[in-house]
């Protein structure tokens, strides 16, 4: 047993939970932890279609990596009335459900951001309008951040339907808007390109999250120290945005970050083995978090191997 087993998502135990008396542990330890992230700063770089440089790129900021409520996490004897293994019937039955809605809402949030990156790119009346009128970008930028820090730091906002969903829709029309102001500003040829990595890429850590035996959930202090660190990297290229080589291996690390941030996003959704596990109430969080790997690989990927 256990008793440093951990559960993300700071809601009431799974249904069905009825604790049982231990000897030597009189109750369970409950404390709680959490991590979190900071709204990006931008970098500009020089592009005539933009005044005063190119708008906000997200490849070259920090994005915003929510704060997760943690509690403590069962072990096996008390959380399934004490039988072997480490989930029993319905907890499998609801973390199977849960990771279908996770993903059913990822699929529609980057499908919704695949379709405004092509009109963006494709459409020329559209891309000539977007550079001509760069507050759109803001005010899409406003919105993002806004609604990412509403559903990271209300926990109503974030579980109440219809209201989460209403949050999660404003907050993908914004990074699509944003992702496709960015993409647009580089050749049709390097988005593709981008896309077609950013999907292998994403596919084969999935995978590779569901398969391995490590428990990349017990990295999250390790990755938020990365995450610090290429926010102090960010700044810096504020005021060096003519150095190519700078950029590329900001581009490197950011994408080899959001790579470990996926797998271990991922892996929250798993729970069993874990050492944490996000709890199945908070689906739309969980679609926010993988939503935002995803997003940053992309616009890692595309500022390293994209062309204007």
């Amino acid at each position: 047993m256990d008793p440093t087993k951990q559960q993300y998502g700071g809601g009431a135990p799974y249904p069905g939970y009825q604790p049982q008396a231990q000897p030597g542990y009189p109750g369970q330890p409950g404390y709680s932890a959490g991590f979190g992230g900071y709204p990006s700063q931008t970098a500009g770089f020089a592009n005539p279609g933009y005044p005063g440089g190119q708008p906000p790129m997200m490849g070259f900021t920090m994005p915003i990596r929510p704060d997760i409520p943690m509690e403590p996490k069962p072990d096996d004897a008390t959380h399934f009335g004490g039988g072997g293994g480490n989930m029993d019937f319905t907890e499998k039955s609801i973390r199977r459900g849960f990771i279908r809605k996770v993903y059913s809402i990822l699929m529609v949030q980057l499908l919704v951001t695949v379709g405004f990156i092509a009109l963006f790119v494709y459409h020329s009346g559209v891309k000539k309008w977007m550079q001509s009128n760069p507050w759109f970008y803001i005010v899409a930028m406003v919105f993002f951040i806004g609604t990412v820090i509403a559903m990271s730091c209300c926990e109503g906002v974030r579980r109440k339907a219809p209201g989460n969903f209403i949050f999660l829709g404003l907050f993908t029309l914004a990074a699509s808007v944003m992702g496709g102001a960015v993409a647009s500003t580089y050749k049709e040829d390097s988005v593709l390109l981008a896309v077609g990595i950013t999907t292998v890429i994403c596919f084969a850590l999935t995978v590779f999250s569901f398969q391995t035996k490590y428990d990349f959930t017990r990295l999250n202090g390790f990755l938020f120290v990365c995450f610090i660190v290429l926010i102090i990297f960010s700044f810096i290229m504020i005021f060096l945005p003519h150095i190519t080589w700078l950029r590329k291996v900001m581009a490197c690390l950011g994408a080899l970050l959001f790579s470990a941030y996926l797998i271990h996003d991922t892996q929250l959704l798993m729970g069993g083995d874990h050492k944490y596990s996000i709890s199945p109430e908070e689906y739309i969080f969980a679609a926010l978090t993988l939503y935002l790997d995803i997003f940053n690989i992309f616009m890692y990927i595309l500022s390293l191997v994209g062309e204007r």
